[in-house]
Protein backbone atom coordinates (compact mmCIF):
# COMPACT_ATOMS: atom_id res chain seq x y z
CA UNK A 1 0.00 0.00 0.00
CA UNK A 2 1.20 3.29 -0.79
CA UNK A 3 -0.24 6.40 1.18
CA UNK A 4 -0.20 9.88 0.27
CA UNK A 5 -1.59 13.10 1.23
CA UNK A 6 -4.73 14.89 -0.54
CA UNK A 7 -2.32 17.78 -1.02
CA UNK A 8 0.29 15.31 -2.81
CA UNK A 9 -2.39 13.94 -4.93
CA UNK A 10 -3.68 17.21 -5.87
CA UNK A 11 -0.12 18.21 -7.24
CA UNK A 12 0.53 15.13 -9.10
CA UNK A 13 -3.15 15.49 -10.98
CA UNK A 14 -1.78 19.55 -11.63
CA UNK A 15 1.10 18.67 -13.10
CA UNK A 16 -0.52 16.17 -14.88
CA UNK A 17 -2.76 18.72 -16.26
CA UNK A 18 -0.43 21.50 -16.53
CA UNK A 19 1.58 19.15 -19.08
CA UNK A 20 -0.76 18.12 -21.24
CA UNK A 21 -1.00 17.02 -23.67
CA UNK A 22 2.77 15.50 -22.72
CA UNK A 23 3.43 13.12 -19.88
CA UNK A 24 4.53 14.71 -16.74
CA UNK A 25 7.18 12.98 -14.49
CA UNK A 26 8.61 12.46 -10.98
CA UNK A 27 9.87 10.87 -7.80
CA UNK A 28 8.27 10.12 -4.33
CA UNK A 29 9.95 10.16 -1.29
CA UNK A 30 9.15 9.21 1.79
CA UNK A 31 9.12 6.13 4.16
CA UNK A 32 8.34 2.31 4.59
CA UNK A 33 6.63 1.24 7.81
CA UNK A 34 7.98 -2.34 9.88
CA UNK A 35 4.59 -3.81 7.85
CA UNK A 36 5.88 -2.47 4.15
CA UNK A 37 3.51 0.28 3.48
CA UNK A 38 4.94 3.23 1.67
CA UNK A 39 4.08 6.96 3.09
CA UNK A 40 4.62 9.32 0.58
CA UNK A 41 5.94 12.62 2.50
CA UNK A 42 7.12 14.75 -0.59
CA UNK A 43 7.20 14.63 -4.35
CA UNK A 44 10.18 15.69 -7.01
CA UNK A 45 8.71 17.05 -10.12
CA UNK A 46 10.69 16.56 -13.06
CA UNK A 47 11.68 17.81 -16.18
CA UNK A 48 10.46 15.10 -19.13
CA UNK A 49 13.83 14.62 -20.52
CA UNK A 50 12.74 12.56 -23.80
CA UNK A 51 12.51 14.20 -26.82
CA UNK A 52 10.39 16.74 -27.91
CA UNK A 53 8.50 14.98 -30.27
CA UNK A 54 8.19 11.91 -27.86
CA UNK A 55 6.67 13.83 -24.77
CA UNK A 56 3.05 12.99 -25.72
CA UNK A 57 3.76 8.93 -24.90
CA UNK A 58 7.00 8.45 -23.37
CA UNK A 59 8.92 9.57 -20.40
CA UNK A 60 12.71 9.47 -19.14
CA UNK A 61 14.30 10.54 -15.95
CA UNK A 62 17.79 11.32 -16.37
CA UNK A 63 20.06 9.60 -14.36
CA UNK A 64 21.74 13.23 -12.72
CA UNK A 65 18.17 13.70 -11.58
CA UNK A 66 17.81 10.45 -10.65
CA UNK A 67 20.97 11.26 -8.39
CA UNK A 68 19.82 14.61 -6.96
CA UNK A 69 16.49 12.69 -5.64
CA UNK A 70 18.40 10.28 -3.81
CA UNK A 71 20.61 12.76 -2.05
CA UNK A 72 17.62 15.32 -0.96
CA UNK A 73 16.08 11.66 0.42
CA UNK A 74 18.95 10.90 2.12
CA UNK A 75 19.59 14.26 3.34
CA UNK A 76 15.79 14.22 4.91
CA UNK A 77 16.22 10.80 6.25
CA UNK A 78 13.83 9.62 3.26
CA UNK A 79 13.70 7.05 0.49
CA UNK A 80 12.78 7.25 -3.00
CA UNK A 81 9.72 5.01 -3.12
CA UNK A 82 9.00 5.20 -6.60
CA UNK A 83 7.86 7.41 -9.46
CA UNK A 84 5.05 9.27 -10.75
CA UNK A 85 3.95 10.00 -14.36
CA UNK A 86 0.61 11.14 -16.43
CA UNK A 87 -0.65 9.21 -19.20
CA UNK A 88 -2.57 11.81 -21.37
CA UNK A 89 -5.48 10.27 -23.45
CA UNK A 90 -4.74 7.11 -22.27
CA UNK A 91 -5.99 4.55 -19.40
CA UNK A 92 -3.55 4.61 -15.91
CA UNK A 93 -2.27 1.73 -16.64
CA UNK A 94 0.95 0.31 -17.86
CA UNK A 95 2.03 0.55 -20.81
CA UNK A 96 4.96 -1.92 -22.17
CA UNK A 97 7.01 0.62 -22.24
CA UNK A 98 7.11 1.30 -18.57
CA UNK A 99 7.13 -2.20 -18.25
CA UNK A 100 10.36 -2.10 -19.88
CA UNK A 101 12.00 0.80 -17.97
CA UNK A 102 10.95 -0.33 -14.73
CA UNK A 103 12.53 -2.15 -11.71
CA UNK A 104 11.14 -3.80 -8.92
CA UNK A 105 10.40 -2.71 -5.58
CA UNK A 106 9.27 0.98 -6.85
CA UNK A 107 5.84 2.02 -6.69
CA UNK A 108 4.69 3.91 -9.97
CA UNK A 109 1.71 6.19 -9.76
CA UNK A 110 -0.27 6.84 -12.99
CA UNK A 111 -2.56 9.74 -13.67
CA UNK A 112 -4.75 9.23 -16.36
CA UNK A 113 -5.44 13.22 -17.98
CA UNK A 114 -8.07 12.85 -20.88
CA UNK A 115 -8.27 16.09 -22.80
CA UNK A 116 -6.27 18.12 -20.01
CA UNK A 117 -8.40 16.83 -17.08
CA UNK A 118 -7.21 14.66 -14.19
CA UNK A 119 -8.69 11.10 -13.98
CA UNK A 120 -8.12 8.15 -13.12
CA UNK A 121 -5.34 7.65 -10.46
CA UNK A 122 -3.25 4.03 -9.64
CA UNK A 123 -0.40 2.73 -8.37
CA UNK A 124 1.66 -0.43 -9.75
CA UNK A 125 4.27 -2.21 -8.69
CA UNK A 126 7.03 -4.65 -10.86
CA UNK A 127 7.06 -7.96 -10.20
CA UNK A 128 10.49 -9.30 -8.88
CA UNK A 129 10.79 -11.31 -12.12
CA UNK A 130 9.45 -8.13 -13.99
CA UNK A 131 6.75 -10.01 -15.71
CA UNK A 132 3.99 -7.62 -14.73
CA UNK A 133 2.96 -5.17 -12.78
CA UNK A 134 0.33 -5.65 -9.84
CA UNK A 135 -1.89 -2.44 -8.68
CA UNK A 136 -1.28 -1.37 -5.48
CA UNK A 137 -3.63 -0.38 -3.08
CA UNK A 138 -3.40 3.42 -2.74
CA UNK A 139 -4.43 5.50 0.46
CA UNK A 140 -5.19 8.99 0.21
CA UNK A 141 -5.36 10.98 3.95
CA UNK A 142 -6.80 14.25 4.45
Amino acid sequence: MILLSEKLEGAIRREGESAYPNECCGILLGTIDDGGSRNTEDIIPIRNARETEEQYHRFRIEAEDLMKAELEARKRKLEVLGFYHSHPDHPARPSDYDKEYALPFYSYIITAVDKGKAGDFTSWELTTNREQFLPEEIKIEA
